[in-house]
């Protein structure tokens, strides 16, 4: 599946009566690092698309970037709420 595609999912899944959740995350890996800087633009905020009872699907304000992250975070991001 592309990233269109999936962009197109999550659009199609929202609630357009539903307020947007927004959560900013702090890079703690290498990796995240660089995704941040070079995908995300460095900015900290992060839509929530969907939500689970342990599990955050994530994406960047400028729509370049999309992960599931665990509510407490990871090895790679930290949510800061």
């Amino acid at each position: 599946m592309t990233f269109v595609e999936v962009e197109k999912t999550m659009i199609s899944m929202k609630d357009p009566k539903s307020k947007k959740k927004f959560v900013n995350v702090t890079p703690l890996s290498s990796k995240a690092k660089n995704r941040f800087v070079n995908i995300m633009q460095s900015l900290h905020a992060m839509e929530v698309e969907q939500e689970t009872d342990n599990m955050l699907f994530l994406v960047s304000i400028n729509r370049q970037y999309c992960t599931w992250v665990p509510k407490g975070g990871n090895e790679h991001w930290r949510i800061e709420k």
